[in-house]
């Protein structure tokens, strides 16, 4: 394969970083190209205390430095870089990035995806730690007894609003329409809550506090008029939009940009030798535990692939 390498890895969050030690222990000497966010979102949590194996839980950026250090002592090289285009025409894939352009026989797509925010005063304020979040599984359990609020209208804002009464003393769920998008069964379960406050035809204006989140202000869409929401936490749930756009031209994205993995296959892509992990093809359950897993899942479905191109069994 003259200078192409076995493996290059797209993506250094928990997905990446995984299959990075496990193509690294496989003798697959594989590349990360780190993106514009080494680590990934987890960096930006706090505490992270659903991640096994942390009894105390962990910071996220110590958690995925630490992952980084393991696939750097089996041999994983990192390039600080992002990934600007790629060419997967042929059986050795071309992959671009600003300074420089790489070959690989495989490659690994593991590229995350980016909550929608906001983007109202207050919110990078208090993002990460100080009562801003975008996950109630994540964070959901720091704010028992408390009272928060939710954005967004849809089932993953009704799912988050759900679960976070299992905590919480009061839930507001502030959406803009009349009406929750959500499908009827959900609809009806948050209806059904005691603990849940609708806050309807209403949109958050600015997040305030000191130290941390003390509260929203929030205003009337129909009349204009402002009004404040007492809350501890505030919970973002208008959607995700995955890195995936640089991979457009070659594979199959679903209507909301996710990787669609082949039938019978949680890693395999539409062009072979092209796998995705992590959130990049998970719309569904967006939790560091479960990209690890697809990015361990990932580099042994790689680690076959190149097997069999090599003729060896696997």
């Amino acid at each position: 394969m003259d200078d192409a390498r076995r493996i290059v890895i797209v993506g250094s969050g928990c997905a990446g970083l995984t299959a990075a030690t496990y193509a690294a222990r496989a003798n697959l000497s594989p590349l990360v190209i780190s993106g514009l966010q080494p680590g990934g979102q987890l960096t930006t949590t706090n505490n992270v205390e659903n991640f096994p194996g942390f009894p105390c839980g962990i910071n996220g950026f110590e958690l995925t430095s630490n992952m980084r250090l393991q696939a750097e002592r089996f041999g994983a090289q990192f390039t600080d870089d992002s990934v600007e285009d790629v060419d997967f025409y042929s059986d050795v894939k071309g992959v671009m990035c600003a300074s420089e352009k790489f070959r690989a026989e495989a490659v690994i797509v593991a590229t995350g995806a980016a909550p929608k925010l906001l983007g109202v005063p207050g919110e990078k304020e208090f993002f990460g730690g100080r009562g801003v979040s975008v996950c109630a599984t994540c964070d959901g359990a720091f704010y028992k007894g408390k009272d928060v609020a939710v954005v967004g209208g849809g089932d993953a804002a009704c799912e988050e609003a759900l679960f976070l009464t299992n905590f919480c003393q009061r839930v507001y769920l502030i959406h803009r329409r009349d009406t929750l998008r959500a499908v009827q069964l959900m609809r009806e379960r948050v209806l059904g809550n005691g603990k849940i406050v609708l806050v309807l035809n209403s949109v958050v204006s600015e997040i305030f506090g000191k130290e941390k989140v003390e509260g929203v202000r929030v205003k009337n869409a129909m009349d204009g008029t402002g009004s404040e929401i007492a809350c501890a936490g505030v919970f973002v749930a208008i959607g995700h939009e995955p890195n995936t756009k640089q991979f457009a031209k070659f594979l199959n994205l679903d209507e909301n940009g996710y990787i669609v993995c082949r039938e019978n296959s949680f890693v395999e892509t539409n062009v072979p030798g092209v796998f995705a992990a992590g959130d990049c093809s998970d719309g569904v359950y967006r939790q560091a535990i479960v990209a690890a897993g697809t990015g361990a899942m990932a580099a042994i479905a790689a680690e076959k692939y190149i097997c069999e191109r090599l003729g060896k069994v696997k």
